[in-house]
């Protein structure tokens, strides 16, 4: 059994994306938020109905209530509260119910990356089912560019990799491949992606899957990312991957 669990907060203006806030408004940052969140969620469901996606689903979510979490993305998903603590607190508390209700394999993805679809959770867990030279990896990362990671994945729970981290900087993705290979356990990578958590990765949107909608943030979205002087000169197509 596999289990797909994806890491979210509720729209709550002012709680929601606030490293967007100086170049959004609270409102903008949690209007950001709510669509990267639906959307990330949409494309999973409509790969379980059309791609006959063996993967079980989950949200676990900060702020608001699994109440209001129903009515925001509706009644087709298993609703938990991610509890208190750090985000590796979090994150393990999540796996360690997962493999203890007798998952065989887990994932956790957030909704920072418009670039990560069913596609690449598909090849997670085919990577965690059959690994390089026919050795299946305790662990499977997701990079982010700011030296994170966007989605991790797991055939057994490792408590080990999510105590010690110096979460939300740019260490922690190789702070946990330093874990793992402390403990020996054999880890692969995803492909590199970039995510939208600060005011300079916005320029992201422009070049997205969510560019032809991106009016939804702010009417004048475009004209305002070069104003902020954060447009990225230098990008190249492969941003828009699907």
């Amino acid at each position: 059994m596999e289990l797909l669990i994806i890491f979210t907060r509720y729209p709550e203006p002012g709680k929601a994306k606030t490293r967007l806030i100086p170049a959004l408004g609270a409102e903008g940052a949690a209007r950001l938020h709510r669509r990267l969140t639906e959307r990330m969620l949409q494309r999973v469901l409509a790969a379980g109905s059309e791609l006959s996606w063996s993967v079980s689903l989950e949200v676990w979510f900060a702020g608001g209530n699994e109440e209001l979490m129903r009515q925001w993305l509706g009644e087709d998903v298993v609703y938990r509260s991610q509890g208190e603590g750090d985000l590796g607190e979090r994150m393990a508390r999540a796996f360690a119910a997962a493999f203890g209700e007798g998952m065989e394999r887990v994932a956790i993805a957030g909704t920072d990356c418009p670039d990560l679809g069913p596609d690449l959770i598909a090849e997670l867990f085919q990577r965690l089912r059959v690994g390089g030279n026919d050795r299946s990896p305790l662990l499977v990362l997701g990079p982010a560019l700011d030296g994170g990671y966007y989605t991790i994945g797991l055939r057994r729970f490792l408590p080990e990799l999510f105590t010690g981290i110096s979460w939300s900087t740019s260490k922690v993705l190789q702070q946990t491949i330093d874990k793992a290979n402390f403990f020996g356990y054999d880890w692969q990578l995803l492909p590199e992606l970039g995510d939208i958590d600060r005011p300079e990765d916005l320029w992201r949107l422009t070049v997205s899957p969510l560019r032809e909608e991106i009016g939804f943030v702010e009417p004048n979205f475009c004209e305002q990312v070069s104003n902020w002087g954060i447009h990225q000169l230098d990008f190249d197509s492969s941003a828009d991957s699907e």
